[in-house]
């Protein structure tokens, strides 16, 4: 019977074959897909026969044998979009979001593809200027070029786009006005009248926005110029865009008075004008009835009380009037409107006793008036809502500072619908469904541009978000059985909401390719139109690549089975001995012969002289990994303290068994710290890759981070000459890895939980995990999913995934006034950069900043020279933008210019620095043990 099916599945196969030969695709098209193969290797397993159309090339769709659609979302595609691409003519859809290695400028003939309706080239790495030709598209709709690296200047000639819906340009480096018509041209963006979605955040766009812009002729939704350079007064001509929903001109540079004929926006939703240059008055914007979010802070507004028209806006969910100088009593009816869930008064001059009164919305859930001058605070009955009031009079009372209300710090949400407790763990790479069984998901990030709801405390938004999702993808007849979410955040830079989404498979363990592109092609079209108050969205997939494989590949597959196992059996018992002997030589010759890539997908480490110790020697050494030389441990697993038959004293990274995170650490570290030589970075004594462990030996470091010395754990005294010298240290071990380093690190993770101290105090730069090659010299960045720690974490790589050298630099910077404050660089809801900047004063003696300091450095430091100029470089560390950063060897040549100030050498050993008596490190009584590496927070 078997052998009967076995027959039957062959001949379907040849029958498949033969009738693909009648679907010719044209010349024109064959040679155009020929040349994306050539040029994206990866394709080659799915692109096999010479006619795409006859074969079914995987991600392409044709009509009548011409191509029409090219969909290949999140394939991994690496490469150029080559010329040859224009000479689709009947092209309607190319949508190739998601591939992070396409790079290159736009064909200059992009312009040819006239036919095209679709083009979604987000999430890759494509540079240079947009073509102007791309203005010969006009059939287009959708054209979405978000999250690349474009440059120059937005064409004029994209005004000859009249049936473009969606225009998407947002997190790029595009710069220079705003394009309008002119007497003699017809090109500029105000001749786009049919489209819905300006999308321009993220940019260096500049000049002021044209009061030509704007006409009551246009259809606009979505306004999203936030994150720009945009100067001058908002234009009145705003105003007669009637159909506006969402208004984002916030972190910009405008000035003047905030118009009053922002109220002619009667179905405006959103409003955002933060962080700009914004005087006078604010106005009274009562007509305004369908607010949901009104965001003026960090605006010099006049000293005015809270505007008593607030109330009267029947549809508020957030208010946010942070530091535009309110001063006065907050009215009880501020809190009334029965939508209200989130106000935030913080940095004004607010006084009085704070009172939420008895009508305050039952949805109110944060009031923050942080850093006011608030005396009193009146609780009202049963209140559910969370108040923050650090940094008033009312705290300064002893008997209100262990109050829940004096707290700093917000409270976090740890919603997730992910299923739980389903007795049961999973392999690599899978996660239970809502029915138990393991799958292989898709996962990526939803981000809400501009939501109308604050915060991420309303769990039954977030339940009927899920539920909304699943059913549209269900009722489309999609492969989904079920979407989840978890790990839901606020970026504070421009408050876009951040969700986790997992979609499982339905009916198998993993999606197929086609598949995975219907699912993204949902999210680039905005075809899934989310619940009210959502606002706009993009999703950006994670790379998928366990597909399942179709019928036909299946059989080919038995077939070739088949033939193998004859083929094998001919060879018989001789060559299964060879086998056997080979592998037993490769074992002796390489340590990682049996690293398992196919459930990992992640090659086996590439060593350069590292040496291999086995379990039994480092049990040995460790006790049996005995609690007593537990010292730590993290996200990738424990450390233990081992002592080798030689008396060398070593730290043990031991991975959990069966940990994804940990093998990628494991790859990462012994293959970065194998290379790399230098006193000032941790030295990897050599690695264990056996009894299914991964281990990784460092020199042990007897006084653990600099973060236990900021704190005093580790019971050292930190003065100002041991601060610079630890910075200089770390300064120079990240200055290697930039510059001397063959190729290049970036480290991704600097921190002072990652800075090692030694028994002379001489700092070391620790944990690789998270740290990337720069693998092409020519290529200043690695676009990349965004990792680090929040606090150090650079904004530009935030915004932009492309994480460069200047990244690490940020993270020291932020180091570097860790070290002034002794703090962590978000302290009860405080950021350090942002402090050290409201509080400096160059007029001043140490530019007024004696209150953040660490009173260790006054107490023991006496005259603190240079530390003017110390903390100048650290600011320039911390510039928004990495351009206006410097380099690690000019942060180290300054350092040691402040050095020299203090009249130390700065080439000289730590140990030097210490007294010649005593206790060289000004310890308290008890004895620290030490840690390697610091436990990940």
């Amino acid at each position: 019977m078997s052998s009967r099916i076995g027959l039957f599945q062959l001949l379907i196969f040849f029958f498949f074959q033969i009738c693909s030969v009648y679907a010719i695709t044209d010349d024109s098209d064959s040679t155009a897909l020929q040349a994306l193969k050539s040029e994206w290797k990866t394709l080659s397993k799915s692109w096999k026969s010479s006619d795409p159309c006859g074969s079914g090339w995987v991600g392409i769709t044709c009509n009548n044998n011409r191509v029409v659609s090219i969909s290949l979302t999140n394939r991994n595609l690496n490469g150029k979009l080559p010329t040859e691409i224009s000479t689709l003519a009947e092209l309607q859809t190319l949508d190739l979001t998601g591939n992070p290695e396409l790079s290159g400028p736009l064909p200059a003939n992009i312009g040819n593809l006239k036919k095209l309706i679709v083009l979604s080239l987000m999430g890759c790495d494509f540079n240079g200027e947009i073509p102007d030709s791309i203005g010969n598209l006009e059939q287009l709709t959708r054209l979405s070029l978000n999250l690349n690296k474009f440059t120059g200047t937005i064409p004029p000639s994209m005004g000859r786009l009249s049936k473009l819906y969606w225009f998407d340009i947002a997190d790029n480096q595009i710069e220079g006005k705003l394009p309008v018509s002119d007497g003699a041209s017809l090109s500029g963006l105000d001749m786009l009248l049919q489209t819905g979605h300006f999308h321009f955040s993220n940019n260096k766009l500049s000049g002021e926005i044209p009061e030509k812009l704007f006409s009551s002729d246009m259809t606009l939704l979505h306004v999203l110029f936030d994150g720009n350079q945009f100067t001058g007064r908002i234009p009145e001509s705003l105003g007669l865009v009637k159909n506006l929903t969402v208004l984002r001109l916030d972190r910009n540079r405008l000035t003047g008075d905030i118009p009053s004929s922002l109220n002619n926006l009667t179905n405006l939703q959103e409003l955002h004008l933060s962080d700009n240059k914004f005087t006078g008055s604010l106005p009274n914007l009562t007509s305004l009835t369908s607010l949901y979010t009104l965001d003026v802070s960090n605006n010099p507004l006049a000293l005015s009380p809270v505007p008593s028209w607030i109330p009267f806006l029947n549809s508020l969910s957030t208010l946010r009037m942070e530091d535009i100088q309110l001063d006065g009593p907050v009215p009880t009816s501020l809190f009334s409107p029965l939508q209200l869930q989130t106000v935030s008064l913080k940095h004004n001059l607010i006084n009085t006793t704070l009172d939420l009164g008895t009508n305050y919305s039952t949805q109110l859930d944060f009031v923050d008036l942080r850093d006011n001058f608030i005396t009193g605070y009146k609780s009202a009955a049963n209140n559910h809502v969370e108040v923050m009031l650090a940094d008033n009079q009312v705290c300064q009372d002893p008997a209100n500072q262990h109050s829940e209300y004096c707290s700093a710090v917000q409270a976090s949400s740890t919603f997730s619908t992910i299923p739980k407790d389903c007795g049961h763990h999973c392999s690599k790479g899978r996660e239970p469904n809502q029915g138990c069984h393991c799958v292989y998901p898709l996962t990526g990030v939803f981000t809400l541009r501009s939501p109308s709801f604050s915060g991420f405390s309303n769990n039954s938004t977030f339940i009927q978000f899920g539920e909304s999702l699943t059913a549209f993808f269900k009722n489309g007849k999609y492969p989904v059985d079920s979407v989840a979410m978890s790990n839901i955040s606020e970026n504070p830079t421009d408050y876009h909401l951040l969700i986790d989404l997992t979609i499982f498979p339905l009916g198998d363990d993993r999606f197929n390719q086609t598949g995975m592109d219907s699912i993204n092609s949902v999210f680039t079209i905005q075809a899934y139109k989310p619940p009210p108050r959502f606002g706009p969205y993009i999703f950006v997939a994670d790379q998928y690549k366990t597909f399942s494989v179709s019928m036909s590949v299946i059989i080919g597959t038995v077939v070739g089975v088949v033939v193998l196992l004859l083929l094998l059996a001919m060879a018989g018992i001789y060559a299964l001995r060879q086998k056997r002997r080979a592998e037993k030589a490769n074992d002796q010759i390489n340590p990682f012969a049996k690293w398992d890539t196919s459930k990992n997908e992640i090659d086996a480490p590439q060593l350069m002289g590292t040496k291999a110790f086995t379990f039994e020697e480092l049990s040995k050494c460790t006790n049996n990994f005995s609690d007593a030389n537990d010292i730590g441990g993290g996200g990738y697993g424990q450390v233990y303290k081992g002592t080798l038959p030689s008396g060398q004293v070593i730290a043990i990274k031991r991975a959990q068994q069966g940990s994804m995170q940990g093998a990628f650490e494991f790859k990462t570290e012994i293959e970065l710290l194998s290379r790399v030589h230098h006193k000032n970075v941790v030295k990897l004594l050599g690695f264990c890759f056996d009894q299914k462990e991964q281990m990784l030996v460092y020199e042990y470091i007897p006084n653990g981070s600099l973060r236990d010395g900021l704190s005093g754990k580790n019971g050292i005294k930190l003065d100002w000459t041991r601060r610079l010298k630890i910075a200089l240290g770390s300064g120079k071990g990240l200055a290697y890895l930039h510059e001397l380093a063959d190729p290049p690190i970036i480290h991704r993770d600097v921190k002072s939980n990652n800075i090692l101290l030694d028994e002379d105090l001489t700092a070391k730069v620790a944990d690789f995990g998270l740290s990337k090659l720069v693998g092409d010299p020519e290529k200043a960045h690695v676009t990349t999913q965004v990792k680090g720690t929040m606090g150090y974490l650079d904004p530009e790589y935030y915004m932009t995934n492309q994480l460069t050298e200047k990244s690490d630099v940020y993270g020291f910077g932020v180091v570097m006034l860790e070290l002034l404050t002794g703090k962590s660089p978000i302290d009860r809801g405080s950021y350090v950069v942002k402090e050290v900047k409201k509080k400096m004063d160059k007029s001043r003696n140490l530019y007024d900043l004696q209150e953040l300091l660490d009173t260790t450095i006054i107490a023991n430091s006496g005259n603190l020279k240079g530390f003017e100029k110390y903390v100048d470089v650290a600011l320039r560390c911390v510039e928004p933008e990495g351009v206006d950063r410097p380099t690690m060897s000019e942060v180290v040549q300054e350092i040691e210019s402040v050095l020299r100030l203090v009249g130390l050498n700065p080439n000289a050993d730590s140990a030097t620095y210490e007294e010649a008596s005593g206790d060289p490190y000004g310890r308290d009584s008890f004895e620290y043990t030490g840690i390697f590496p610091a436990a990940k927070p």
